[in-house]
């Protein structure tokens, strides 16, 4: 493989050369046959993009460097390493590395990474980790571990976290249930939660959101309740609830028979 310099007719000076390249048993090899370019390809550089470009076009010598003393030469290394030789990497003392590994082990080997420190690797587990081990990432200390838990976590097991503490868990939540088991999230404290659990409840769900303090909830009930639940809010206090429930009036319910009142905005 020949570097975009050679390929140009660039060639590093003698002084650049001599400084990354003196003693590195590439030199007389790639180098000489221009495979490698201290400022371009090479893996002594402090440059991950030269680090990559190295390893990516010579994947034969990733394994060399997988115990190398820089981080990303290990984590970059990892990449394209034979499977067999980054398992040990699994606990690299740099979480950089460790990612790595995470993104690469098959998804029951990357389940013995599941309690790493790094929030990043574990939310990397979660997101391949086989579906029947998810269930014991559901406790993790971070809430985008969870979130990412409740993303994939089977419906049948989903109810787990609908009383989880953080918010954002329990929004994925309420966006993923059936219609029929969100009954549970009605009362979350979150308007958030509650706005996206009355636009997908089923009717008689809906309709006990059409009092909540929210407008926002009150105006995605509005869509979902029974059209005799949602009459009364003709006088709604927010213009735009009224304004939904008269033209969900208005439009009827199929029957050919639409409604006769009228649209005030300035009521309620």
């Amino acid at each position: 493989m020949k570097t975009e310099r050679a390929a140009a007719g660039v060639v590093p000076s003698a002084a650049t050369a001599h400084s990354l390249c003196s003693g590195c048993r590439h030199a007389a090899t790639l180098l000489a046959a221009a495979a490698c370019d201290p400022q371009d390809i090479c893996i002594l550089a402090v440059s991950g993009r030269r680090i990559d470009r190295f390893l990516k076009g010579h994947r034969a010598l990733a394994a060399d460097y997988l115990g190398d003393s820089y981080w990303e030469r290990r984590a970059i290394a990892a990449r394209y390493a034979p499977m067999d030789s980054i398992r040990p990497l699994a606990r690299d003392e740099d979480e950089a590395v460790r990612r790595v590994v995470a993104s690469r082990l098959s998804p029951v080997e990357v389940a013995g990474m599941m309690r790493d420190p790094d929030r990043e690797v574990r939310i990397t587990v979660a997101h391949r980790i086989q579906l029947e081990d998810l269930l014991a990432m559901a406790g993790d200390s971070d809430y985008m571990v969870r979130v990412v838990v409740a993303r994939r976590l089977s419906h049948g097991k989903l109810p787990r976290l609908s009383q989880d503490p953080e918010r954002e868990v329990r929004k994925t939540v309420a966006a993923r249930l059936p219609a029929f088991a969100l009954s549970r999230l009605l009362a979350d404290p979150e308007p958030e939660v509650r706005r996206i659990v009355a636009a997908r409840a089923l009717p008689d769900d809906a309709a006990m959101l059409l009092e909540d303090e929210d407008w926002l909830v009150r105006l995605a009930a509005v869509q979902r309740a029974p059209l005799a639940a949602i009459r009364g809010h003709l006088v709604d206090a927010e213009a735009e609830v009224r304004r939904a429930v008269w033209e969900r009036l208005a439009a009827g319910d199929g029957s050919g028979q639409p409604t006769t009142e009228k649209f005030d905005e300035s009521m309620g």
